[in-house]
């Protein structure tokens, strides 16, 4: 089995969560979202981006406004919805839920034993 895959997808999964939570902080703009994200260690490109961007605000969780630049064409700036709210909310409690879960499904079979090495969302 190959590890690679396994991460990609499990990082692909939490994508979504990851971008509305950082859009929830302050509208952001394309590259600035790839910055985020990478200085959280997901590396993702604008090819992948824009499709789940255009999913979620055809959802109604993000919209956006265009900007003019000095340097090039108009920025698309994403915003949460007060629907995109609600949602991020729900995904953040379902998020607890599942690390716990998984924290205390490892924790007592993990080889190395990993008391230490669990994953702490919230620190």
């Amino acid at each position: 089995m190959n590890t690679e895959n396994t991460k990609a997808q499990m990082r692909k999964g939490i994508l979504e969560f990851c971008i509305l939570s950082l859009i929830n902080g302050r509208e952001m703009y394309v590259s600035d979202l790839i910055e985020e994200l990478k200085k959280g260690k997901l590396d993702v490109v604008e090819g992948t981006l824009y499709p789940l961007l255009t999913r979620l605000k055809n959802g109604e969780f993000l919209s956006y406004r265009w900007e003019e630049s000095t340097g090039g064409p108009p920025r698309k700036y994403y915003q949460m919805t007060e629907k995109g709210k609600l949602f991020l909310t729900e995904l953040q409690n379902t998020w607890i839920d599942l690390t716990d879960s998984v924290n205390q499904i490892t924790k007592n079979n993990n080889p190395a034993n990993a008391a230490e090495s669990t994953f702490q969302p919230n620190s």
